[in-house]
């Protein structure tokens, strides 16, 4: 038996993964087997085995290779030394809702974690990668609040933590409803006036304090 080169391993792998999203995506994670990919991608089980342990590895393959919009962004959002930390928070939020609408695969990915992927003891470590991308998102979402408020961008009086956990939950419900009802709304565009919206809001609570 003539052993696979590289390249021919690779591209396997490649094919097993790109086959798994999209079926995953198509029938969820629960009601998917190792032998539903296997067939669709045209591979044994047994090439299956040789690249991943299990369902589970092989799922935790899939989205390490098409990171989550969010966490892909939220390299560039925070900055410490930028001027402008909300207009950086903004730009990465309007980022990630231009990725996933443009993007086939990141839009799979949402959909599986989102609404095909249950947790359950099979996918535990789904579950704790998906609670430690939230504490990611909502910490460096803190720091650019904390940032603009330093700066001055924001008032005094601005609570880093909470701004946080309302873009991250405005992002987290743009997402949902956007996936469900593609057609419903542009999420680029309403969802960059939803977040302005918000920002604005921010700024404003100042504004109002102050005139009491």
């Amino acid at each position: 038996m003539v052993r696979k080169t590289k390249e021919e391993a690779l591209e396997t792998r490649t094919r097993i993964l790109e086959t798994a999203e999209q079926i995953f995506s198509e029938q969820g994670v629960s009601h998917t087997s190792l032998q539903d990919i296997a067939a669709a991608a045209n591979v044994t089980r047994g090439a299956i085995y040789w690249h991943f342990k299990n369902k589970t590895d092989l799922l935790d393959a899939m989205l390490q290779r098409v990171k989550m919009p969010i966490e892909d962004a939220l390299d560039r959002s925070c900055d410490l030394n930028s001027a402008d930390p909300l207009g950086q928070l903004r730009s990465s939020a309007v980022d990630a809702l231009r990725m996933v609408s443009e993007g086939a695969s990141a839009q799979r990915v949402c959909e599986i974690l989102l609404f095909k992927c249950e947790y359950v003891a099979e996918t535990a470590d789904m579950r704790r990668r998906h609670v430690e991308s939230r504490k990611i998102a909502l910490t460096r979402y803190e720091e650019g609040f904390r940032r603009a408020v330093e700066l001055g961008q924001l008032p005094a009086g601005t609570d880093p933590s909470i701004a946080a956990l309302g873009l991250h939950a405005i992002m987290h419900g743009l997402f949902m409803d956007w996936m469900l009802e593609p057609q419903a709304f542009d999420i680029k565009e309403v969802g960059g006036q939803v977040i302005d919206d918000f920002l604005t809001g921010l700024k404003n609570r100042g504004r109002a304090a102050g005139a009491d």
